[in-house]
């Protein structure tokens, strides 16, 4: 049974409905005009109204537009009109009616239009406490810390997430950035909606536009059927684009313009396409660098640049090791593995240069590998032994090894006419591969650049 409100200036009509409504088993209460139903809706919020459109003083589109603005969407209305305003119906339905009956109705039709709108309007009060439901017991973002500088951290990122506000995440290469940019998600009104990861270092870069923005079919060559994108996949929800100083310097203002007008254009298709997503970017280079050496745009970094969230690395926040291992332990493991208190303290006086993804691995080789429940101090020792005397990572250049230049590059042996950026870039690399015997993922470690940049330089300059 439901309460139902019935405004209508026709009291004829009103009997009518009234009657038939209650006959099947309804609660029926009635108005006889504008007026006196708001002031009804003011006293018992009913679960249901209908009303008619054309009534003398308050009609029924401004009963409509009042119960909107006062209570959103939040209650059902269906409005009564004759075959000569079915114009004011759809105006009606654009704010917001439920749907609409044209006089005069029968009663079967009556009855089933109320009951479709009663089950709707259950429907969406389920929907509502399942996502709170959901909500409450998501799992948590995954972000495992004691430290103050990653309270500090959560911090911003709790007052960042219910807005809208593009975020850029700042931080080396294995801190944990999308697990930041997911708490961002988790934590704002879109969490239950799509959350699309793009690595814009991982996509060649001819395929980086049609991967963005979709494409129409037959947009290019092999193009057999329309391609959503990644950008129209977040529709909804958080778009998290990944080492975005890696996007192509084409497609930068392609994005820029994405973010100011919201709609995107598939490759090869005319049409526009609305979208709604909130953007989180990340990054280990510095951007302002990147656009001083003409790489990245400007006015696309102050676009993105709203809100910063800068994660330390792990070297500087030691407390968060054991605690991280912990978890680690328990990941790989199971609840039964303790490590000793000689291994933790060696542990948290490791440089850490991979960051939390380097002791996650090596975490993982430790509890495979060990030959006890008890990960030791020897364990570390006998698996990782470069760990300790940290071997697996070249020491940096100092100055007794550079005659004075960090870069490793003598200064005097600079030409006197100058020395362009791309050239610089190119020497460092070669002699960082040098440094570490041609093996690309120690070069890649030792410059603090992923991998694949490495690979994309070193076929860049030919090395």
């Amino acid at each position: 049974m439901a309460e139902i409100l019935v405004i209508d200036d026709d009291v004829s009509l009103r009997e009518v409905v009234r009657f038939i409504l209650a006959d099947a088993g309804h609660d029926v209460a009635t108005a006889e005009n504008g007026e006196q139903g708001l002031e009804r809706i003011a006293e018992q919020m009913p679960d249901l109204v209908l009303t008619d459109i054309q009534m003398p003083g308050i009609d029924g589109m401004e009963v409509l537009r009042r119960l909107r603005e006062d209570l959103g969407a939040a209650l059902p209305v269906i409005v009564l009109t004759a075959h000569g305003t079915v114009e004011q119906a759809v105006a009606a339905m654009k704010l917001g009616a439920t749907t609409y009956l044209l006089k005069p109705f029968a009663r079967d039709e009556l009855r089933l239009t109320v009951e479709q709108a009663l089950h709707t309007q259950e429907l969406e009060h389920d929907n509502v406490r399942l996502r709170r439901i959901l909500k409450n017991t998501a799992p948590s973002s995954g972000l495992v810390f004691r430290s103050a500088a990653m309270s500090e951290l959560m911090e911003g990122v709790q007052q960042a997430a219910p807005s809208d506000a593009t975020v850029l995440i700042t931080g080396e290469s294995g801190t944990g950035k999308e697990l930041v940019a997911r708490a961002c998600h988790d934590l704002s009104p879109r969490w239950d909606r799509p959350f699309v990861a793009v690595n814009c270092g991982a996509i060649p870069g001819e395929l980086m536009e049609s991967e963005l923005f979709g494409h129409a079919r037959g947009a290019f060559t092999g193009a057999n059927r329309a391609a959503t994108g990644r950008i129209r996949a977040a529709d909804g929800g958080t778009l998290f684009l990944d080492e975005i100083a890696e996007l192509p310097l084409a497609l930068q203002p392609k994005l820029l313009r994405i973010l100011e007008t919201r709609s995107v254009d598939p490759v090869g298709d005319a049409q526009p396409v609305e979208v709604d997503f909130r953007l989180v970017c990340a990054t280990h280079r510095d951007l302002e660098v990147e656009v001083a050496e003409g790489r990245f745009r400007e006015d696309l970094l102050y676009r993105i640049n709203v809100i910063q969230l800068s994660i330390a690395p792990l070297r500087q926040r030691p407390e968060d090791v054991e605690i991280l291992w912990e978890h680690f332990t328990r990941l790989h493991g199971g609840n039964g593995i303790t490590s000793e208190p000689d291994l933790l303290a060696a542990l948290r006086g490791l440089t850490w240069r991979g960051n939390v993804r380097e002791l996650k691995n090596l975490n993982q080789r430790l509890v495979l590998m060990g030959r006890s429940d008890t990960l030791q101090l020897a364990d570390l020792d006998r698996l990782a032994p470069r760990s300790r005397t940290s071997e697996s990572i070249p020491p940096p250049v100092t100055a007794s090894s550079a005659e004075g230049d960090p870069t490793g590059l003598p200064l005097a042996s600079l030409p006197a006419e100058g020395f362009s950026l791309p050239d610089l870039e190119k020497e460092v690399i070669r002699r960082a591969l040098e440094r570490c015997g041609g093996n690309r993922s120690r070069t890649a470690v030792y410059l603090g650049i992923p991998r694949h940049v490495l690979v994309y330089r070193l076929s860049k300059y030919d090395i």
